[in-house]
């Protein structure tokens, strides 16, 4: 038996599932712990600040992650057919996880006030969530319209 044997393998298009799931997954879940935050301070600031947050999450979106996932779905479409599971993510990508779930943590247990880190975790998490739909629209267009060109339209 082989090491590659052991590789848990899967396709394309799962694995831009993956990503696209974890995306949303990750965004919610931000977005989700900045809502408890906000939830607890007075209706009208919560309001502001909540408004603030989604403004800076439509222009991260628009000038950050947007691109990052579609470079991310390059990379993707540039795989063998069957692919290890984990390489949704490249290594730099999972490094970089690492060290923003660690910021996480440190910001959390800081000083700062809730509803300040409410506000990055609401840009943070709904530009990540927002990014997440490039990953469905890409995978319709793959499985369910079945677009030979799609492939050629991300790598060129």
């Amino acid at each position: 038996m082989t090491l590659n044997s052991l590789k848990p393998a899967v396709t394309k298009s799962w694995l831009i599932a993956i990503a696209g799931l974890m995306w949303t997954g990750v965004g919610a879940m931000l977005c989700r712990l900045a809502y408890g935050w906000f939830a607890v301070i007075h209706r009208g600031m919560a309001t502001s600040l909540g408004l603030l947050g989604v403004v800076m999450a439509v222009a991260a979106y628009h000038f950050g992650f947007s691109k990052i996932a579609e470079t991310n779905i390059k990379r993707l479409c540039l795989l063998t057919e069957r692919t290890c599971v984990f390489a949704f993510q490249t290594w730099k990508g999972y490094l970089i996880i690492g060290f923003m779930i660690t910021l996480g943590i440190i910001l959390r247990n800081s000083a700062i006030p809730k509803q300040y880190l409410a506000i990055i975790y609401t840009t943070i998490g709904g530009a990540i969530f927002l990014s997440s739909f490039h990953y469905y629209e890409f995978l319709w267009k793959m499985v369910v319209q079945k677009n030979p060109d799609q492939k050629e339209s991300r790598t060129s």
